[in-house]
Protein backbone atom coordinates (compact mmCIF):
# COMPACT_ATOMS: atom_id res chain seq x y z
CA UNK A 1 0.00 0.00 0.00
CA UNK A 2 0.79 3.42 -1.02
CA UNK A 3 0.38 6.71 1.53
CA UNK A 4 -0.61 9.78 0.08
CA UNK A 5 -0.46 12.43 2.43
CA UNK A 6 -1.24 16.23 1.40
CA UNK A 7 0.00 18.99 4.66
CA UNK A 8 -2.28 21.70 5.61
CA UNK A 9 -4.21 23.25 7.93
CA UNK A 10 -7.77 22.10 8.75
CA UNK A 11 -10.23 25.26 8.93
CA UNK A 12 -12.46 27.75 6.92
CA UNK A 13 -9.80 30.17 7.06
CA UNK A 14 -7.10 28.26 6.11
CA UNK A 15 -8.55 26.61 3.50
CA UNK A 16 -7.62 28.33 0.09
CA UNK A 17 -3.93 29.38 1.60
CA UNK A 18 -0.88 29.17 0.63
CA UNK A 19 -0.11 26.38 3.43
CA UNK A 20 -3.16 24.02 2.41
CA UNK A 21 -2.06 23.11 -0.96
CA UNK A 22 -1.64 19.44 0.00
CA UNK A 23 -4.68 19.47 1.15
CA UNK A 24 -5.87 20.73 -2.11
CA UNK A 25 -4.07 18.03 -3.93
CA UNK A 26 -5.18 15.35 -1.82
CA UNK A 27 -8.71 16.76 -2.61
CA UNK A 28 -7.81 16.39 -5.96
CA UNK A 29 -6.77 12.44 -5.85
CA UNK A 30 -9.89 11.76 -4.22
CA UNK A 31 -12.35 13.71 -7.07
CA UNK A 32 -10.90 11.92 -9.55
CA UNK A 33 -11.29 8.09 -7.90
CA UNK A 34 -14.95 9.64 -7.04
CA UNK A 35 -13.95 8.73 -3.50
CA UNK A 36 -15.28 10.48 -0.07
CA UNK A 37 -12.73 11.51 2.81
CA UNK A 38 -14.01 9.89 6.03
CA UNK A 39 -12.16 10.13 9.56
CA UNK A 40 -9.20 7.79 10.19
CA UNK A 41 -9.32 4.02 12.57
CA UNK A 42 -9.12 5.85 15.50
CA UNK A 43 -6.16 4.15 16.63
CA UNK A 44 -5.04 7.39 14.40
CA UNK A 45 -4.75 10.82 15.48
CA UNK A 46 -7.33 12.95 13.49
CA UNK A 47 -7.14 12.32 10.15
CA UNK A 48 -9.38 12.44 6.67
CA UNK A 49 -8.69 9.39 4.56
CA UNK A 50 -9.92 7.92 1.76
CA UNK A 51 -8.73 4.46 0.27
CA UNK A 52 -8.22 3.66 -3.60
CA UNK A 53 -7.51 0.05 -4.84
CA UNK A 54 -4.49 -0.40 -7.43
CA UNK A 55 -2.90 -1.66 -8.25
CA UNK A 56 -1.00 -1.14 -5.97
CA UNK A 57 -3.57 0.12 -2.90
CA UNK A 58 -3.19 4.00 -2.41
CA UNK A 59 -4.28 5.85 1.13
CA UNK A 60 -4.97 9.29 0.90
CA UNK A 61 -4.71 11.57 4.08
CA UNK A 62 -5.15 14.79 5.22
CA UNK A 63 -3.74 14.96 9.29
CA UNK A 64 -6.41 17.71 10.84
CA UNK A 65 -3.90 18.17 13.70
CA UNK A 66 -2.44 21.33 12.28
CA UNK A 67 0.37 21.40 9.96
CA UNK A 68 3.49 21.67 12.90
CA UNK A 69 1.72 18.25 14.15
CA UNK A 70 1.37 16.51 11.06
CA UNK A 71 3.81 13.85 11.66
CA UNK A 72 1.39 12.39 14.37
CA UNK A 73 -1.10 11.44 11.76
CA UNK A 74 1.31 10.13 9.13
CA UNK A 75 3.13 8.15 11.48
CA UNK A 76 0.27 6.49 12.92
CA UNK A 77 -1.63 5.96 9.43
CA UNK A 78 1.95 4.33 8.50
CA UNK A 79 2.11 2.24 11.27
CA UNK A 80 -1.29 1.57 11.44
CA UNK A 81 -1.22 -0.12 7.65
CA UNK A 82 2.05 -1.46 7.70
CA UNK A 83 3.32 1.44 5.25
CA UNK A 84 7.40 1.34 4.86
CA UNK A 85 8.47 5.39 5.08
CA UNK A 86 9.62 4.92 1.30
CA UNK A 87 5.81 4.09 0.33
CA UNK A 88 4.73 7.51 2.06
CA UNK A 89 4.46 10.92 -0.42
CA UNK A 90 4.11 13.89 1.21
CA UNK A 91 2.65 16.68 -0.53
CA UNK A 92 3.68 20.37 1.01
CA UNK A 93 3.70 23.90 -0.07
CA UNK A 94 7.34 25.38 -0.30
CA UNK A 95 7.84 28.91 -0.21
CA UNK A 96 11.48 28.44 -1.76
CA UNK A 97 10.34 27.74 -5.31
CA UNK A 98 8.75 29.99 -7.28
CA UNK A 99 4.73 29.60 -7.89
CA UNK A 100 3.87 26.63 -9.79
CA UNK A 101 7.14 24.46 -9.79
CA UNK A 102 7.09 21.20 -8.61
CA UNK A 103 10.15 19.17 -6.87
CA UNK A 104 10.26 15.70 -5.52
CA UNK A 105 12.62 14.27 -3.70
CA UNK A 106 13.53 10.49 -2.71
CA UNK A 107 14.49 11.74 0.96
CA UNK A 108 15.87 14.98 2.54
CA UNK A 109 15.91 17.35 5.17
CA UNK A 110 12.75 19.13 6.37
CA UNK A 111 14.55 22.36 5.03
CA UNK A 112 12.14 24.18 7.91
CA UNK A 113 9.04 23.12 7.04
CA UNK A 114 7.09 22.61 9.99
CA UNK A 115 5.13 19.58 8.76
CA UNK A 116 8.32 17.81 7.32
CA UNK A 117 9.69 18.38 10.69
CA UNK A 118 7.16 16.96 12.43
CA UNK A 119 7.20 14.01 10.33
CA UNK A 120 10.40 13.14 10.59
CA UNK A 121 10.23 13.13 14.36
CA UNK A 122 7.77 11.03 14.33
CA UNK A 123 8.50 8.55 11.54
CA UNK A 124 12.07 8.49 13.10
CA UNK A 125 13.94 8.62 9.99
CA UNK A 126 14.37 11.47 6.77
CA UNK A 127 13.92 8.49 4.59
CA UNK A 128 10.81 9.54 2.54
CA UNK A 129 9.62 10.91 -0.53
CA UNK A 130 8.10 14.31 -0.73
CA UNK A 131 6.68 16.24 -3.53
CA UNK A 132 7.23 20.56 -3.15
CA UNK A 133 4.50 22.61 -4.45
CA UNK A 134 6.19 25.88 -5.34
CA UNK A 135 4.10 28.97 -3.50
CA UNK A 136 6.66 31.48 -3.88
CA UNK A 137 8.41 34.00 -1.22
CA UNK A 138 6.04 36.65 -1.50
CA UNK A 139 7.48 39.82 -0.24
CA UNK A 140 10.64 39.26 1.26
CA UNK A 141 9.60 41.96 4.20
CA UNK A 142 6.67 39.95 4.90
CA UNK A 143 6.43 37.47 7.64
CA UNK A 144 7.16 34.01 6.14
CA UNK A 145 4.13 32.78 8.39
CA UNK A 146 1.66 35.44 7.41
CA UNK A 147 2.31 34.71 3.48
CA UNK A 148 2.11 30.98 3.33
CA UNK A 149 -1.36 31.79 5.73
CA UNK A 150 -2.96 34.48 2.95
CA UNK A 151 -4.84 33.18 -0.24
CA UNK A 152 -3.23 33.58 -3.32
CA UNK A 153 -2.91 36.76 -5.14
CA UNK A 154 -5.13 37.27 -8.36
CA UNK A 155 -2.21 36.37 -10.76
CA UNK A 156 -1.61 33.04 -9.03
CA UNK A 157 -5.27 32.06 -8.84
CA UNK A 158 -4.81 32.03 -12.60
CA UNK A 159 -2.09 28.90 -12.45
CA UNK A 160 -3.61 27.09 -8.85
CA UNK A 161 -5.79 24.76 -10.89
CA UNK A 162 -3.41 23.90 -13.24
CA UNK A 163 -0.39 23.52 -10.12
CA UNK A 164 -2.84 21.27 -8.67
CA UNK A 165 -3.59 19.15 -11.70
CA UNK A 166 0.35 18.69 -12.12
CA UNK A 167 0.98 17.56 -8.55
CA UNK A 168 -2.21 14.87 -8.17
CA UNK A 169 -0.85 13.84 -11.89
CA UNK A 170 2.60 13.38 -10.02
CA UNK A 171 0.99 11.44 -7.13
CA UNK A 172 -0.75 9.38 -9.69
CA UNK A 173 2.69 8.42 -11.14
CA UNK A 174 4.39 7.71 -7.40
CA UNK A 175 1.51 5.09 -6.74
CA UNK A 176 1.99 3.64 -10.15
CA UNK A 177 5.66 3.94 -10.98
CA UNK A 178 7.79 5.45 -7.79
CA UNK A 179 9.52 8.67 -6.45
CA UNK A 180 12.22 8.22 -9.47
CA UNK A 181 10.01 8.27 -12.31
CA UNK A 182 8.41 11.32 -10.52
CA UNK A 183 11.37 13.24 -10.20
CA UNK A 184 12.44 12.55 -14.04
CA UNK A 185 9.76 13.93 -15.51
CA UNK A 186 8.65 16.59 -12.75
CA UNK A 187 11.48 18.50 -11.38
CA UNK A 188 12.52 21.94 -12.07
CA UNK A 189 15.09 20.31 -14.78
CA UNK A 190 12.99 18.52 -16.51
CA UNK A 191 10.88 19.40 -19.54
CA UNK A 192 8.03 21.57 -17.18
CA UNK A 193 5.67 23.70 -18.52
CA UNK A 194 5.45 27.22 -17.30
CA UNK A 195 2.16 28.46 -15.61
Amino acid sequence: MVLIAGLGNPGREYRDTRHNVGFMVVDELARRQALTLGAAPSQVPDALVAKAFGPPPVLLAKPLTFMNRSGEAVAALARYYGIEPGDVLVVVDEVALPFGKLRARARGSAGGHNGLKSIVDRLGTTEFPRLRLGVGRGDVRRNLSDHVLAGFEADERAGLEELITRAADAAEMFAAEGIGAVMNRYNPDAAEPEL
